[in-house]
C-alpha cells in the first residue's frame, strides 16, 4: 500500500542575497533547504549585488507575478573613471578617465537627467532574454545583439558627498526592470567619462525590506511567510463558508458577493459593500480573497463589467 508523499512547504521568502550568487543559484540552494524543487524567485538580481531576493516556495510559486511588479530601492557606489564588462566591479576594465575631479554637484545634475520616466537599453551581462536567449549567455559567447530600449521610472536617484576621490555613494528607488549598473555607466558617460557601480546592495522589494530578510544559510521551513505575504499590500477580502467554496472552484463572481465596489463607482473611500476595508471604489485589484483564519484561498482580478474572476486559486476545490 502506498501512501501519499508528504506535501511541501508554500509561502514567501525573503531572502538575503550573498554576493557572488546568481538568482538562480539561491533558487538551488533554496531548494535544498527547505526541501521542495516548487521555488521561484521574484525579480532577478546581478550576481555582484546583495540584499533582498523574494521567493515563491511551493503553491505561492504561482504568485510571483504578483511579486515580480514591485517597485526597488538599492544603494550602491559609483566609481567615476573607470568602465567595465559587466557595468560593475566585478567585470574587467575597458575603459579608463581621469575624472578625480569631478565635483557633487555635476554628478547630482547628471542623476537628475536620468529621474524620471525614462528609455534603458537592457546591458548584454543581464538576463533579459532577446530572441528567446538570456543576453549574459550571448555575452558570453562575444555575441552582441540590438536591443529595443525598455521605457522604466526612476523615481529617486539621491547621490552624497563622495567617500573618496571619484566614488560617490548612491541611494535608488525605481520601477521593476530598471538596471542600477546601466544607470552608473550613463552617470558616468553624462559626464564625459566612464563609470561602473560597486558594493549594490537592494534594501527593498516594494513592501518587503532587508530588515526581515534572512540570510540564506538561515533559510528553513519555519522561516516562511504565508502565502497571502504575496499580495502584501494589496486590498485583502475575507470570505465567509458559502463564498469560499465558490472561490475554491473558481467561481466568477458579482463584486458584490465579494464585498468589492463597482468600478468607478460609488461607495465610501474607506470601504466598499459588505464593509471590506480598504476595498473601495478606486480599487482595480488584484485583491487577495482569504478565509476566516486570514489564509489566501485566491487572487482575484477585475473581468467584465461589474464580475471578477480568478487570476490564481490556491485552495483546493
Amino acid at each position: 500500500m502506498t501512501g501519499r508523499s508528504r506535501p511541501g512547504p508554500d509561502g514567501v521568502a525573503v531572502v538575503d542575497k550573498p554576493a557572488g550568487w546568481t538568482s538562480h543559484d539561491v533558487v538551488a540552494k533554496a531548494r535544498g533547504l527547505l526541501g521542495t524543487r516548487k521555488v521561484g524567485h521574484a525579480g532577478t538580481l546581478d550576481p555582484d549585488a546583495t540584499g533582498v531576493l523574494v521567493l515563491g516556495v511551493g503553491r505561492a510559486t504561482r504568485l510571483l507575478t504578483y511579486l515580480s511588479a514591485h517597485d526597488k530601492r538599492y544603494v550602491g557606489e559609483i566609481v567615476l573613471g573607470k568602465a567595465t564588462t559587466t557595468l560593475d566591479a566585478s567585470g574587467e576594465v575597458t575603459g579608463t578617465w581621469d575624472m578625480a575631479g569631478v565635483e557633487l554637484d555635476a554628478v547630482r545634475a547628471a542623476a537628475a537627467g536620468l529621474t524620471g520616466e525614462i528609455d534603458q537599453v537592457p546591458p548584454m551581462v543581464s538576463a533579459k532574454r532577446v530572441g528567446g536567449r538570456r543576453l549574459h549567455a550571448l555575452a558570453r559567447e562575444g555575441v552582441e545583439v540590438e536591443r529595443p530600449p525598455v521605457r522604466v521610472r526612476v523615481e529617486r536617484f539621491a547621490v552624497a558627498e563622495p567617500v573618496e576621490a571619484g566614488v560617490f555613494p548612491i541611494d535608488v528607488t525605481c520601477s521593476a526592470g530598471t538596471y542600477v549598473r546601466s544607470l552608473a555607466a550613463d552617470v558616468g558617460a553624462a559626464l564625459g567619462g566612464g563609470a561602473h557601480v560597486r558594493g549594490l546592495r537592494r534594501l527593498a522589494s516594494g513592501p518587503f525590506g532587508i530588515d526581515e530578510a534572512v540570510p540564506l544559510d538561515e533559510l528553513s521551513p519555519d522561516r516562511l511567510l504565508p502565502p497571502a505575504e504575496a499580495l502584501r499590500g494589496r486590498p485583502r477580502v475575507p470570505v465567509g463558508d458559502d463564498v469560499a467554496a465558490l472561490v475554491r472552484n473558481g467561481r466568477v463572481l458579482e463584486r458584490d458577493v465579494l464585498g468589492i465596489a463597482p468600478p468607478g463607482g460609488g461607495g465610501a473611500d474607506d470601504g466598499a459593500a459588505g464593509g471590506v476595508a480598504g476595498v473601495g471604489p478606486r480599487d482595480d485589484g488584484p485583491w487577495a480573497v482569504v478565509d476566516g483564519t486570514g489564509a489566501l484561498l485566491a487572487v482575484y482580478v477585475p473581468h467584465r463589467g461589474t464580475t471578477v474572476k480568478p487570476g490564481v486559486v490556491l485552495a483546493p476545490a
